[in-house]
């Protein structure tokens, strides 16, 4: 578990440097969680498949290599998930659709690089496992 602890460490870190509190960190890190790992969309080869269907393929790779990760765009989140996902999410968290889409392509990216330290996806429990601790983050005892 000590791969996971230190992304979980490592997300954490990034998300309290970061100086937008117009998000909802919280609830942003479900959102990626269920995107993530939603059965119904393909989970993330779906959310991978999605992104190359936009033109947005190199951008997600980059995240999932260990060069540089590429910025997305609140438009191009909106452009991925669609208008009406993205205002579902943000009526879910009571925010605005473009902080929501603006907290997503700020989190994504980061969440996906740390799930990806060695440039691909652990398989099996292992994911599970990761997911499980993200799901957890953020909570306080």
């Amino acid at each position: 578990m000590g791969l996971f602890d230190s992304i979980v460490g490592q997300v954490s870190s990034a998300l309290s440097n970061s100086n937008n509190n117009n998000h909802n960190p919280d609830g942003l890190m479900g959102t990626i969680i269920g995107l993530i790992n939603n059965p119904e969309t393909g989970g993330i080869q779906g959310l991978i498949d999605t992104f190359k269907e936009k033109g947005l393929g190199d951008t997600f790779a980059s995240w999932i290599g260990t060069g540089q990760n590429l910025p997305v765009s609140n438009e191009q989140i909106q452009a991925v998930l669609g208008s009406e996902q993205v205002q579902s999410i943000a009526q879910k968290l009571g925010i605005s659709s473009a902080d929501a889409s603006s907290g997503i392509a700020n989190l994504l990216p980061q969440v996906i690089d740390k799930l990806t330290p060695n440039g691909q996806f652990p398989t099996g429990d292992i994911l599970e496992q990761g997911i499980e601790l993200l799901k957890g983050f953020g909570k306080q005892d």
